[in-house]
């Protein structure tokens, strides 16, 4: 009996389903159990009982633009005044006098009145991205060596600080970045925005970082010398940039300096009460990619495994009823054995990124639509000239930059959303 081909529909189904079942494998390897890193305190404990550097001891200037009064804003900064760290000092910046997280502000320069804690209100726009302008207007009040950025809505551990500086130390390091976990507040789509997070830009990330890659760099922190800023022309380098804390990263990586990860993870909140706030915020990141790696984007297909796990047991159904030749039956075991293992390392990644076994049942039901959402929100991220952030509208276009550097490797695309 002579050998039916494969159709070419069957055969797109077949890769997708195989590629997305390898991905889903290295995802879930790559990703700890959130036990052994408890909502990210306990990898900065075991961190601090290891001796640091002395170089963790220097001063250190945290910078953290503000917008709007956000839920829990209060809580957040309350982590960056409890550091053991010795010497520090904490800039909060925003860009209107009457903008609602100044209050948030006094109420905790009231709370902390040993640390000096500074508000610059500063309404100076110096280019397209607000977040950027508000950094360059903050850097006046910078005073000390090693700067640490990071957003609004991260919270910290106690020895946040320490660890981060640390391997400042080595000369031969330019920049220090932090993965993050997230918690949703306040509902369903909340909880959905935290798989996003959880399930898909942290596996990444890992994945990536696996690989060999360090071309990342992460809103939820980013440490460097005070005189590595400076090298690179200071935040006005980055002043129209999308992307700008991964652009802040790549200038310091084109210095010849290297960028590590910490195993500190700090937290952030995912707070978009509806649908359609979270559709923009996870489409602008989508479309930030885009920005900086068209091709890389191109392939992002592969890492929502869902929908193309679901096609593959039905074309495995399919082959197994189709003609009995070699070819059908040898896709059908493929289709098939990848299926089912893809399934397997999907529920295992939902097991390591669940904060505990309630979560992981409670949420183990929007695993699906989690997935298939990010798929559409692919598609439209392959459309639209610009993003909405913080209320402003922002072009997507790749920067100058891009064509300065080497090309990002398929996995390094996932690197570079920008968390705030």
């Amino acid at each position: 009996m002579a050998a039916h081909a494969l159709t070419a529909c069957q055969w797109v189904l077949l890769t997708g389903c195989v590629s997305a079942s390898l991905y889903a494998m290295l995802a879930a390897v790559a990703m700890p159990f959130f036990a052994a890193r408890r909502g990210w305190g306990v990898i900065a404990a075991a961190q601090a009982s290891h001796p640091l550097p002395p170089f963790a001891k220097v001063g250190v200037s945290v910078l953290k633009p503000l917008c709007g009064a956000e839920p829990r804003l209060y809580e957040n900064l309350r982590t960056f005044c409890d550091q053991r760290h010795g010497h520090f000092q904490l800039v909060l910046g925003v860009s209107s006098p009457d903008d609602p997280a100044i209050a948030v502000v006094r109420r905790l320069q009231a709370a902390y009145p040993m640390h000096g804690i500074e508000l610059a209100v500063d309404t100076r726009v110096h280019g397209s991205n607000l977040k950027v302008s508000n950094l360059i207007n903050m850097a006046e009040r910078a005073r000390h060596d090693v700067i640490v950025i990071a957003d609004s809505d991260i919270a910290v551990e106690a020895d946040y600080l320490d660890t981060v500086a640390a391997p400042l130390a080595d000369p031969r390091v330019g920049v220090v970045t932090c993965l993050y976990v997230a918690q949703g507040v306040g509902g369903f789509w909340p909880r959905i925005g935290a798989l996003f997070i959880n399930e898909w830009f942290a596996p990444s990330v890992r994945v990536a970082h696996a690989a060999g890659s360090r071309r990342f760099g992460f809103g939820a922190t980013l440490a460097l010398r005070r005189a590595t800023l400076e090298r690179i022309g200071g935040f006005d380098a980055l002043k129209n940039c999308l992307a700008d804390d991964y652009w802040l990263a790549e200038h310091v990586r084109a210095l010849g300096l290297r960028t590590v990860l910490s195993r500190v993870m700090v937290a952030t909140d995912v707070i978009e009460p509806t649908f359609s706030a979270l559709w923009q915020r996870e489409t602008r990141w989508l479309r930030t990619i885009r920005s900086v790696n068209p091709l890389g984007f191109a392939f992002l297909f592969i890492t929502f495994p869902t929908p193309w796990l679901l096609a593959g047991a039905w074309l495995t159904g399919s082959l197994a009823n189709g003609p009995f030749d070699g070819m059908h039956l040898w896709a059908a075991l493929a289709s098939g054995v990848s299926t089912a293992a893809g399934f397997a390392a999907r529920m295992l990644l939902h097991l390591r990124a669940a904060r505990h076994d309630r979560t992981f049942w409670r949420d183990l039901p929007l695993v699906p639509l989690r997935d298939t959402l990010l798929a559409f929100q692919w598609l439209a991220g392959a459309f639209g000239s610009h993003v909405v952030w913080r209320g402003a509208r922002v072009p997507v276009e790749a920067s100058a930059l891009v064509t300065r550097g080497a090309a990002l490797s398929v996995m390094d695309v996932m690197e570079t959303t920008d968390g705030g």
